[in-house]
């Protein structure tokens, strides 16, 4: 029993990781396409666009037009130079996700620990297992499927900018070129590039030299993104189309609205960067930092607390979360729109995505702390806490939590023996069904709509679309579209505030007011009618209307019935209707 307990002292992290890698493999290797991935901003977005992509040979295209939207330009859409999007260029879309998802645990959890033992060195040996329980944490977090990855390389940034500071070698530039591969300027670049120029000011003036290093390694990253992300780049700077953004109404808080949005993206999880913290993680640091300003003070040694990394880093995520608060502030909003014009409307905010891998640092440092007690009862206390650390992510009902929700709605199907509403992977996008149609139509690339069906389910078997979810096109398109859908738009406030003021979900919206593109598998409707101009629509170049609803007033709008389609493995009964204009 003596040796077990010594064998397990030292490789508890084995376990652990391997359980929780090792559990997930096996379920979404069991399920397959029947696993329930996350529709929401997910596979109504990214996993849509990757295969428009892909059936219009538009990954590596210049200057070429993809047929969503109407018809947008190609440089809209993600940089074929993204390790992320690379796997849906060679492998099916299903797997490519999966091997994202994988990956960004890998990551995750190699980049947490390679920068642990930069910091440490010799003594990483004895925070080896938090430091690996930490870095899983961290890799397993539910955050933005598409950015995962980018999420998950932040530490390996800081390891790389860590290396350079030091002069450990000349390859270090290199790998800081192409680390933008792994990132996303949009999220993550611009505010690395912020806090890589804050740092070169803070080095220089503490070292009483100026910081060269970081200044050229500030250059390096800057253009390494602005390489791999050349597309985004040239929208951003050399493009005179205006965009939607231009018509994005932002929300103007006064001052108990900002401290609101600070205290909550302190207190609790952020859409997109949900940390999970706030059940166990930011009372245990809490604790432990306050345990350890007692401790300081009976040794008469307050003053030492300013010391502590674990309060630096619990007050760089409060600096995150006010900016985060700031953004919410109109006035302030619009000084960095007039400083930065080519950055109007951007989320500035995102300094809270940075948050997730600061809690699981602040985390490593809580358990550090007890490791440092010395008694082998510290340590298996601390070697606790990471493992109910770990629970409480894999337990969490989050968002994106995909391994929770595949396995709660499997095992609902066991015991209840009936399908649950949620659609999964496989039914959502309903492949064999579109390709049916498109067989039946003889499909040839003409442009189509859904109603009550996501433009994504047409988007991902090759089908040209009128509508769409993306957060950057032609305002011009947005005043034609909004002309489509100008019945439904002036009945409903909603759509009036949900599309004015925004604008990415460019939906046929119901008359009725009711969200009918969820992906569930019965979805009622209580108003048949299509409230769209039928006139507008087939001035747009429409020929197809893909409903899962029998509509009422088709032929008032020029719209003839041409077939109903099901399909065994489907969900969707799907009523086509060809736009004829008569």
């Amino acid at each position: 029993m003596k040796k077990f307990m010594v064998w397990m002292d030292r490789y508890w992290h084995v376990l652990v990781i391997c359980a929780c890698i090792g559990m997930q493999a096996l379920v979404f290797g069991i399920f397959g396409q029947e696993s329930y991935l996350t529709v929401q901003d997910n596979l109504d977005l990214f996993v849509a666009h990757f295969q428009v992509l892909s059936h219009w040979d538009g990954w590596f295209a210049q200057n070429a037009v993809m047929p969503m939207l109407g018809g947008i330009s190609r440089d809209c859409l993600g940089s074929e130079w993204n390790l992320y999007n690379i796997f849906f260029v060679f492998l099916p879309p299903f797997w490519a996700y999966m091997a994202g998802y994988f990956l960004k645990i890998g990551i995750g959890m190699g980049s947490f620990v390679w920068l642990a033992k930069d910091i440490y060195r010799e003594a990483f040996v004895r925070y080896r297992g938090i430091a690996w329980v930490m870095g899983l944490c961290y890799g397993m977090l539910p955050l933005f499927p598409a950015y995962g990855i980018a999420f998950a390389s932040i530490p390996l940034a800081v390891f790389i900018l860590c290396k350079i500071y030091r002069k450990e070698g000349k390859l270090w530039y290199p790998a800081l070129f192409f680390y933008p591969l792994l990132s996303y300027f949009s999220y993550f670049g611009f505010f690395l590039l912020a806090y890589l120029a804050c740092a070169v000011l803070f080095l220089s003036v503490r070292d009483r030299k100026f910081c060269g290093r970081m200044l050229a390694a500030l250059f390096v990253l800057a253009a390494g993104y602005v390489c791999f992300e050349y597309r985004l780049f040239s929208q951003m700077l050399f493009s005179d189309v205006e965009t939607i953004r231009v018509s994005m109404v932002d929300t103007d808080l006064d001052f108990a609205g900002v401290w609101g949005q600070i205290r909550e993206a302190f207190l609790t999880p952020v859409f997109h960067a949900s940390s999970d913290h706030a059940v166990f993680v930011l009372p245990l640091c809490l604790a432990v930092l306050v345990w350890r300003a007692v401790v300081l003070g009976r040794r008469r040694q307050a003053k030492n607390i300013r010391r502590e990394g674990l309060l630096w880093v619990l007050l760089f995520i409060l600096f995150n979360c006010v900016v985060n608060g700031l953004y919410f502030w109109g006035g302030f909003r619009r000084l960095f729109e007039t400083l930065l014009p080519p950055l109007k409307g951007f989320q500035f905010n995102r300094t809270t995505f940075f948050n997730p891998f600061l809690w699981y640092a602040a985390c490593f440092l809580a358990l550090k702390l007890l490791y440092d007690r010395g008694k082998l009862w510290w340590r298996r206390m601390a070697n606790l806490f990471a493992c109910i650390a770990v629970a409480v992510i894999v337990l969490t009902p989050a968002v994106y939590n995909e391994f929770y929700w595949t396995c709660y709605h499997q095992a609902y199907r066991a015991v209840r023996h009936t399908e649950v509403n949620l659609l999964n992977y496989r039914e959502y996008y309903s492949a064999a069904l579109m390709e049916k149609i498109k067989d039946a139509i003889g499909y040839d690339g003409a442009y189509c709509a859904g109603y009550g069906l996501n433009p994504a389910v047409l988007e991902y078997s090759g089908i040209a679309t009128l509508d769409g979810y993306l957060g950057f096109y032609p305002q011009s398109y947005k005043e034609a579209f909004t002309e489509l859908i100008r019945p439904s738009y002036d009945r409903v406030e909603e759509w009036r505030t949900y599309y004015g003021e925004w604008g990415a979900r460019a939906y046929l919206y119901a008359g009725s007011g009711e969200s009918i593109y969820n992906p569930y598998r019965n979805q009622q409707l209580s108003d048949r009618h299509l409230y769209i101009d039928g006139e507008q629509f087939g001035k747009m170049g429409g020929k197809y209307l893909f409903s899962r609803y029998e509509l009422e007033d088709t032929e008032q709008l020029g719209f003839a019935l041409q077939g109903i389609y099901t399909d065994e493995a489907s969900p969707y009964t799907i009523y086509l209707y060809q736009f004829t204009g008569n």
